[in-house]
């Protein structure tokens, strides 16, 4: 019986359903982090009856035939890249992209990985740093002696120092931007790397054209939305129960047909 399998691919694909809604319910309070929503396509077809054959020898064509299918398949996990909502911390190394952009974070392997998390620190050196540790690309260094930092919309970062009256300039915070934010790699720990689906990044100062702003002393939060995230939960879980049951009837209905005296 076709629908034994059937209902095991339903089963699996409400399994993956549940797995995604659970991570994005475990990073609700995690900064900068993205949703995601799974996309499910059915199965190939059998026919028994193609739409359109002939069913007589005088050219007369079958409406809708017999085609039979086969369960359901994961086409995709998309993450969705709507903005978060913004909250005030006032630390001043507290970064928020008011529109589109990701900070650049330098890897230890040298490589470049984007972010939209901005709860930045300094290291022994000064460096503007991740919570991992990993350098904010360009590189801004903050004196030590620096009595206060102030970051603009445009992304200077500018630190006054003990004995002067002007704010002295310590770099430029830059931006990067795909022309497909979905075809990021996520690697963890909140950062991205690109593909050749998210095309190869356009690097700028904030609140030039086409990038966001910086807000300082605010962070983006999650943009998981808990009441949908429950609600999809609830679906996903009735989806499971009624694949569970389609599997249970086939097995009651092969039982009836061995019983058969």
């Amino acid at each position: 019986m076709l629908s034994l399998d059937i209902g095991a691919t339903g089963m699996l694909a409400q399994q993956l359903h549940v797995n995604v809604i659970s991570n994005n319910i475990a990073n609700m309070t995690t900064a900068g982090y993205k949703r995601q929503r799974p996309e499910f396509q059915d199965l190939i077809y059998q026919n028994k009856q193609r739409p359109g054959s002939t069913s007589s020898d005088v050219g007369t064509l079958v409406p809708s035939g017999i085609q039979i299918g086969l369960g359901v398949k994961p086409g995709s996990v998309y993450r969705i890249m709507e903005q978060g909502s913004f909250e005030v911390t006032t630390n001043e190394l507290d970064l928020a992209i008011a529109g589109k952009g990701f900070f650049q974070v330098q890897l230890p392997s040298g490589d470049t990985a984007y972010t939209r998390a901005g709860n930045f620190g300094i290291n022994n050196n000064g460096d503007m740093v991740t919570s991992q540790g990993y350098l904010l690309e360009p590189n801004i260094n903050i004196p030590e002696d620096a009595q206060d930092t102030i970051i603009n919309n445009s992304g200077e970062v500018l630190v006054k120092l003990p004995g002067q009256t002007a704010y002295a300039n310590q770099g430029q915070i830059q931006l990067a931007i795909f022309a497909n934010e979905g075809g990021l790699e996520a690697i963890g720990d909140n950062l991205f790397l690109e593909t050749e689906s998210s095309s190869t990044p356009t690097t700028g100062n904030p609140n030039e054209e086409s990038f966001g702003k910086l807000e300082q002393g605010i962070l983006e939060n999650s943009n998981v939305d808990v009441v949908e995230e429950i609600t999809r939960l609830i679906t996903a879980q009735r989806a499971y129960e009624m694949n569970s049951k389609v599997i249970q009837t086939s097995d009651e209905m092969m039982g009836t047909v061995s019983n058969m005296r």
